[in-house]
């Protein structure tokens, strides 16, 4: 057998932008398709934007009919929120929704002790909120001030193909007990979701109808709808009739009590829990969340400019996006929405799993988002779909933005036994130290940060339960201080150098440029 040549073995290689995207970021399909896939992508935000809510609430003392209210205002912000960043921000196909950082800080808030002895269970989840948004208020000038001042693109330039590829494949990986975790909780519908998924969006997607890759495109649509129908057949004929109280609650069709609760018609404003207030040591701890949101963002904004098949944003485009994420969050301390905003890590995942990295689709999902948290009822109906369902599909997508970490090695030598160390071990301990304070809390019922600094605690807490956060933090310190002298071309320099400026490469004016000619008002470095 004849011996196969170097240039035969190695046909891969590396690019700059994705390749087989049907629509990139400044392209757009027909806007019948568009509006569909918009839909696609308000339906997906709909796990996080419920599932938050109904952790926290009843937490705080909030009857049902206070959760409706905490999800339409959440779904309200993020649509607002997703237009100013695609529109003022980064420009990159990216939904801006609640975040999971935010809840060991905003857990400390609700069990502290000024607000647990309050009696009325409404005036404690008033006093609460209130508390929260205060919180909120204060902290969001740290993503405000680190992105205008464009200090977070100069921190930028410490960042490598090598040091981001653990911090953007956490990102997905680091959401793993999202996924299969909850599907297990409910086989019955969460195991056929996710195989029908798999099947509808890979192995059919070469099925047109009408020149148009039907099922691949809209599979999500496809299955949720399929599976919803299927998950309300067996409640309504008593199939979870005899479970115990935790299945019926992630089996049943009918538990989540929102159509009920619902108002027909209601238009989320600021202050409508009342006036914030402010305390020195919530605000602090909630800084930490923050900080956590803003590395998390980073590595989902690097992801979503790939799966957009556009360059990676440059130092000043990342800055001005963190800049309009801490107006965001802003937004939500004034709104209430009970939680800090961030990149919605499976929406990016969308991106890639449809191939359509359009621009245009996300902003008419944040049409969808606005439209339906203000039309109560119509927003429920959608939003009473089991948490199952969105977990069999995080195990899709959450693993599609992993990979798209991953990839960023190829820009990097992966024959040098120093980039194989640092690559193995920040992906090892950014799983490991969050997964160790979380055994640790559920052992011990409290974090391993347990001082009478209640701050403190929410600082190490926040940020060490954060897998993408732990990564950049071991990635970035080896990377930039192991034997770097001669190890540019290693680490990926040459080729992400040319990026990190706005006019080092000719294609950033096509995918960043601000809209209405602003660009002239805020010139980019």
């Amino acid at each position: 057998m004849a011996e196969a040549k170097i240039e035969e073995i190695v046909h891969h290689p590396p690019m700059d932008q994705l390749q087989g995207f049907e629509y990139c970021i400044d392209s757009n399909p027909s806007w019948g398709e568009a509006i569909a896939l918009g839909f696609q992508h308000y339906i997906l935000s709909l796990g996080t934007a419920v599932i938050i809510p109904s952790l926290l609430v009843p937490r705080m003392g909030g009857t049902d009919d206070d959760k409706v209210r905490v999800v339409q205002t959440l779904l309200f912000v993020t649509g607002i929120n997703t237009l100013l960043q695609t529109l003022f921000g980064t420009r990159l196909p990216t939904v801006i929704g609640g975040s999971f950082a935010f809840l060991v800080p905003i857990v400390s808030i609700i069990h502290d002790s000024s607000l647990t002895q309050i009696v009325d269970n409404h005036q404690r989840f008033l006093q609460t909120m209130r508390a929260i948004q205060g919180a909120l208020i204060v902290s969001s000038s740290i993503q405000i001030i680190l992105g205008y001042s464009q200090l977070w693109g100069i921190c930028s330039r410490f960042f490598s193909p090598l040091g981001m590829a653990p911090v953007v494949a956490l990102v997905g990986f680091g959401l793993f007990d999202r996924g299969f975790p909850v599907v297990g909780r409910c086989v019955e519908i969460g195991l056929p979701m996710l195989v029908l998924y798999v099947a509808l969006s890979q192995y059919l997607k070469h099925i047109l109808v009408k020149h148009l890759p039907i099922l691949e495109r809209f599979s999500l649509l496809i299955s949720i709808a399929l599976v919803w129908t299927y998950a309300h057949i067996l409640t309504a004929s008593g199939a979870f009739k005899h479970s115990t109280e935790a299945t019926q609650f992630n089996c049943r069709t009918d538990r989540a009590n929102l159509i009920s609760s619902a108002p027909w018609i209601k238009i989320p404003y600021p202050l409508q829990w009342g006036a914030p207030t402010f305390d020195a040591g919530q605000s602090f701890g909630m800084m930490a969340a923050v900080f956590v949101s803003l590395i998390e963002s980073t590595g989902a904004y690097k992801a979503a400019a790939r799966l957009a098949s556009a360059t990676p944003p440059p130092a000043h485009v990342l800055s001005r996006g963190i800049g309009w994420q801490g107006i965001g969050i802003l937004l939500a301390g004034l709104f209430g929405t009970a939680t800090g905003s961030t990149v919605s890590v499976e929406n990016v995942g969308l991106l890639g799993s449809t191939r359509v990295g359009s621009r245009r689709v996300i902003q008419i999902s944040a049409g969808f988002m606005i439209f339906f948290s203000i039309l109560g009822k119509f927003g429920a109906l959608f939003a009473s779909i089991p948490f199952t369902i969105f977990a069999a599909v995080y195990c899709v997508l959450f693993g599609i933005v992993a990979a798209v970490g991953l990839s960023f090695l190829q820009f990097t030598n992966m024959n040098s036994m120093r980039n194989l160390f640092i690559t193995g071990v920040s992906i090892f301990l950014g799983l490991s130290i969050p997964e160790y304070f979380f055994s640790y809390t559920l052992g011990a019922q409290h974090a391993p940060a347990n001082t009478r600094a209640g701050w403190f605690n929410d600082y190490i807490n926040a940020i060490f339960s954060s897998p993408p956060t732990a990564a950049l933090i071991v990635a970035v310190f080896l990377d930039n201080t192991l034997d770097v002298k001669d190890a540019a071309r290693d680490r990926g320099m040459p080729w992400w150098v040319r990026f990190r400026t706005f006019k080092g490469d000719s294609r950033n004016e096509e995918f960043y440029t601000l809209p209405f000619n602003l660009n002239r008002f805020f010139p980019p470095s």
